[in-house]
């Protein structure tokens, strides 16, 4: 069972003050067009890019990976694209969510479904599946794209296989009757089910499926071993939009056709023809094994392209000062006689600011160097928000003012110092290179104590909000219901009282659902989590009420400490200290939590369980390259077990999340039940990449095959590292062309 998370983070996309030319966004993606005037007024068509799809990205097969229909191809899709499908024919049903983490690789979370099969005490047979994809070669002039992937690595294994796979493409000439298009020409060889049928040899032995396995372990031992054999087929596309594919196809479907006579296998070759509805939607129909027909929807998206372009007013522009020789007055530095910051200064900046979403929280300022402390409620990436900041300083401050100090805020924590010359701000604005020039001149430093003389933003504190939303809850693959689903609204009120500080808490109602249906737990170990169902029988429950403060203990150090009913099924206390420093990819944390199990009816008891548990991790946070974070976590999970956890993220500077990970622990495969360990994907996506309006709120869930108790971590608000990774050096770089936008 996982839980509908939503999640604070934002987007910001806007043209810097000049005419922003046709770029590439990335290997395969769309191209944006031009040129685009951000100064135009939303909605009008200086404003919105033309976007078309870049010609030749790789069509879907029946596994939601690039291929043919059931075979794979060698290609590879655009960095970052998200693929769902959905396909049948003969009582097969596939249900995929396939990501292009990296440019060379691939991976792919699949639900299947075999009808009317009577297969292992079920009439309809689930079965879950990862996929993994390995591009080797790139497609050039003279090589062909050549593609290694392992097919169902990671489950049950009834659908296991290997494979490498080679696809060239070939401009056709045109005809008296105009462009013929293109030809993709694919071959290969396959290992397990895509070398059950036509094996030319073989390279050992391969051991048996076992039906009564957990699933859910990596079977090494297989991969690449027992018979092998060849597959290939065309797809010719007559126009960008049509595709006619034929293949010939090495499984042999021994599962679906011998032991269960799902349907009948007659022939090896299959062919089918697709179609491209619009930028997002392929359909396609098949004639399959000379027996079925089937059809395949894909669904396609990329998080770098916006469903809905984002409608954001352009940032007023820097305002340059007169040289002191034509107005001494103006630079006159008699104001700052006094220890006193001028309130007007600070109320000029508020009135400027807090219009563009962006909350003032303190000024400090001197004859020449001025700090302003901010928390940014609007904007996804930070660097979008230092952009506005840095711009209302040189609108608003005395012209003597010359250093600008610029300091992200979150619940009451400085992140970072980002220092910058205001003569360097006026200079580079209109630059052809003003995002290189940018990442050279700002400057990033740990930030000090609030200085005692800063002018505060007295209407901040204490302040309260709430806000009441909807709420859907779903649950995953449920062999008597795979997809299962509450449907409510949520009251969510937040008390600061000064920062730092936060009473929370949620109420939900529950207006319809099927949660409660859900398996009883069969689970050895405390029902720390697979009691869901359970807590799913009540309508009215407090989802949590807590209260945190979090403060900077020292350099470097971020310090949390929450206490309450801190989620759905546990209360009690939790801390928490990070070292992060602003420069640097790495960080370390240590959180250690004692709590008790609450009742069902998620209201204020702790009777109906008697159970409480000390748990903690210390865990080391790494990012790489462009948006690839890192995360391992060692220590005592809610079961009592003891472990670790990774987890690999990929994130994008609109908002985007995706990421998987998964949980060793001392619980044996057996004790932990089906699916042998924890793990599961997830995702977060920014509502503004869908609506078009900015907004720091995202949607996303996490999924995961099965939730047992082995491995499973405590849910706590506010969590630290997030918050302080968003404001360091490491994510402003990667968003640096957003400071003029």
């Amino acid at each position: 069972m996982t839980a509908f998370l939503i999640l604070p983070v934002a987007g910001a996309l806007s043209g810097p003050g000049a005419m922003a030319q046709a770029r590439w966004l990335g290997e395969g993606l769309n191209t944006v067009t031009g040129p685009v005037d951000p100064m135009a007024a939303p909605g009008t068509p200086e404003a919105a890019p033309t976007i078309f799809r870049y010609p030749g990205r790789p069509s879907l097969n029946f596994y939601g990976a690039p291929g043919l229909m059931d075979m794979p191809s060698g290609e590879a899709q655009p960095d970052g694209q998200i693929d769902v499908g959905v396909s049948w024919f003969g009582g097969v049903g596939r249900y995929t969510l396939s990501f292009q983490a990296l440019p060379w690789i691939a991976a792919s979370f699949r639900y299947n479904s075999l009808a009317n099969a009577n297969f292992a005490g079920f009439e309809t047979y689930y079965d879950r599946g990862f996929d993994l994809r390995f591009r080797l070669l790139k497609e050039t002039d003279r090589l062909p794209a050549v593609t290694l992937g392992l097919q169902d690595f990671i489950g049950t294994g009834i659908s296991s296989g290997e494979y490498i796979a080679a696809t060239k493409t070939f401009a056709l000439p045109p005809s008296r009757f105009g462009n013929t298009g293109s030809l993709k020409v694919t071959g290969g060889l396959g290992w397990g089910v895509l070398g059950s049928f036509g094996s030319i040899a073989s390279t050992g032995t391969r051991p048996a499926y076992n039906p009564n396995s957990t699933g859910g372990q990596a079977d090494y031992d297989s991969w690449f071993r027992g018979p092998f054999a060849p597959f290939g087929g065309i797809e010719w596309r007559p126009t960008e939009k049509l595709g006619i594919k034929v293949e010939y196809s090495s499984d042999d479907y021994v599962l679906a056709t011998q032991d269960t006579n799902v349907f009948e296998r007659k022939s090896p070759i299959n062919f089918g023809v697709e179609y491209q509805i619009n930028d997002a939607i392929r359909l396609g129909g098949y004639y399959m094994y000379g027996s079925e027909f089937g059809f395949n929807i894909q669904i396609q998206a990329n998080p770098r392209v916006p469903a809905t372009p984002l409608a954001i007013p352009a940032p007023q522009p820097v305002l340059v000062r007169q040289d002191p020789r034509t107005d001494p007055e103006a630079w006159s530095t008699a104001w700052a006689g006094s220890r006193e910051v001028p309130p007007a200064l600070r109320d000029n900046l508020i009135e400027v600011l807090d219009p563009q979403g962006i909350t003032v929280e303190a000024l400090t300022i001197s004859a020449h160097v001025a700090e302003v402390r901010y928390s940014n409620r609007r904007y996804w990436p930070q660097m979008g928000a230092v952009g506005r900041v840095a711009r209302a300083m040189a609108q608003v401050l005395p012209p003597s003012v010359e250093t600008f100090h610029i300091v992200p805020q979150s619940g009451g924590m400085a992140l970072n110092r980002i220092t910058i010359r205001r003569s360097d701000l006026e200079v580079l604005e209109y630059e052809p290179d003003a995002t290189a020039a940018t990442d050279a001149l700002l400057g990033y430093s740990d930030p000090p104590q609030l200085s005692p003389d800063a002018a505060l933003n007295t209407g901040l504190y204490p302040r309260f909000t709430y806000a009441l939303q909807p709420y859907f809850e779903p649950s995953y693959f449920d062999p008597d219901k795979p997809i299962r689903l509450d449907v409510g609204i949520e009251l969510n009120g937040a008390y600061r009282p000064a920062p730092g500080w936060i009473v929370g808490g949620a109420l939900r109602y529950k207006l319809f659902g099927d949660l409660d249906g859900g398996r009883p737990s069969n689970s050895v170990l405390p029902h720390v989590r697979s009691d869901w169902a359970e807590y799913a029988k009540y309508d009215f429950t407090m989802r949590n009420l807590y209260a945190a403060r979090q403060w900077r203990p020292g350099r470097d150090l971020y310090a949390r400490a929450t206490v309450g009913y801190l989620e759905q099924m546990f209360g009690g206390v939790s801390t928490e200290l990070l070292w992060k420093p602003v420069n640097s990819p790495l960080g370390l944390g240590i959180e250690a939590n004692y709590v008790a199990q609450r009742d069902q009816d998620q209201l204020f008891g702790f009777g109906q369980y008697d159970y409480e548990v000390a748990t903690g991790h210390a865990t080391a946070y790494y990012e790489f390259g462009p948006g690839l974070l890192a995360q391992f976590s060692a220590g005592r999970y809610l079961a009592g077990d003891w472990g670790g956890t990774f987890s690999l993220d990929r994130t994008f500077d609109n908002g985007w999340s995706i990421g998987a990970f998964f949980t060793i622990t001392n619980v044996s495969a057996e004790e932990f039940g089906e699916g042998s360990f924890d793990k599961g994907i997830r995702f977060s996506m920014p509502v503004n990449w869908i609506l078009g309006q900015p907004s720091r709120q995202t949607v996303g869930t996490t999924i995961t095959p099965i939730t047992r108790d082995g491995g499973q971590r405590l849910n706590v608000p506010g969590r630290l590292y997030p918050q302080v990774r968003a404001a360091h050096r490491k994510a402003l770089d990667d968003q640096s062309v957003r400071f003029w936008q």
